[in-house]
């Protein structure tokens, strides 16, 4: 082996394991009228309740076995993860582009517009965020985009706190004066010096937010606050399974497991990368 080169890391297997899932998920997701078995809508009382294929009295092409009304379980966990993920990477990234701005001016800035970006993030978050998501989506109204534009309002303030403390953190090192004193100017060095050495943390908490933007979703259409349309969704198949769970176990099991492993594979595949890129870990 040469002395003279560094080691290669190993890829964590969290990593591999978390982007697998959600790699499938998404995949499933975006070629859905390829991959799903039936259509998520189609209704037939004769097929009601139908268990999944390893159990007694299961139907060929019923692979999870099918709801109240007949319509097939598996189809409808892979469409409603359409809904998800739409609402995963529009949310996050919305609240990511306004959070880690301010969060850069806050804490690269200081003075006043620390204080002022500090007592906004302190009032916006005195507000119970889930609470929060359902007063606004009550008042604009339900639909894919009232979702998208709850999650991104609530949850800047998360890239904002993180953000401005890593930035703090970033803006006493040495490099930062040494270009100070090549002259660069404070906008220069913000941009070109102290932000990529926060993008990891940014990178951690975008897919963190994904995460928590599913589950806030989930809840929103658990409670008929989501989408208006008669399209699946995680939260509206768990409702569904709630009210059968003696008669049909599976129709509220596999979207919890569903949901659960979503959520966690978004978490472990930031932390994952945050591990691997960030210079400080590395």
């Amino acid at each position: 082996m040469d002395e003279g080169r560094a080691p290669r890391r190993r890829v964590s297997p969290r990593l591999w394991l978390a982007g697998g899932w959600l790699l499938l998920a998404l995949l499933a997701a975006i070629f859905a009228p390829l991959v799903a078995p039936q259509d998520p809508l189609a209704q037939d009382l004769m097929l009601e309740r139908l268990p999944p294929f390893w159990m007694s009295g299961a139907e060929p092409g019923y692979w999870l076995g099918t709801d109240s009304l007949g319509r097939d379980l598996l189809s409808r966990l892979i469409f409603g993860g359409r809904i998800a993920f739409v609402v995963a990477f529009a949310a996050s990234i919305a609240a990511c582009l306004v959070g880690s701005t301010l969060g850069l001016i806050s804490g690269y800035f200081g003075g006043w517009a620390d204080r002022v970006i500090s007592r906004v993030v302190d009032v916006w978050m005195a507000f119970p965020p889930v609470l929060f998501a359902i007063l606004l989506v009550a008042v604009l109204g339900t639909g894919l985009s009232s979702v998208i534009i709850a999650i991104a309002v609530i949850d800047w303030t998360r890239f904002c706190r993180v953000i401005r403390a890593e930035t703090m953190g970033q803006s006493r090192m040495d490099y930062v004066e040494n270009a100070r004193i090549a002259g660069y100017g404070r906008i220069g060095i913000m941009l070109r010096e102290v932000l990529p050495n926060v993008v990891p943390s940014i990178v951690a908490l975008l897919s963190l937010e994904m995460g928590i933007a599913v589950i806030v979703e989930a809840i929103l259409s658990f409670v008929n606050l989501s989408i208006s349309t008669d399209d699946p969704t995680w939260g509206g198949i768990i409702a569904e399974g709630r009210l059968s769970i003696h008669q049909a176990w599976w129709v509220l099991v596999f979207p919890l497991i569903t949901l659960i492993l979503t959520v966690l594979s978004f978490s472990q595949f930031g932390e994952a990368l945050k591990t691997r890129f960030d210079p400080v870990l590395r």
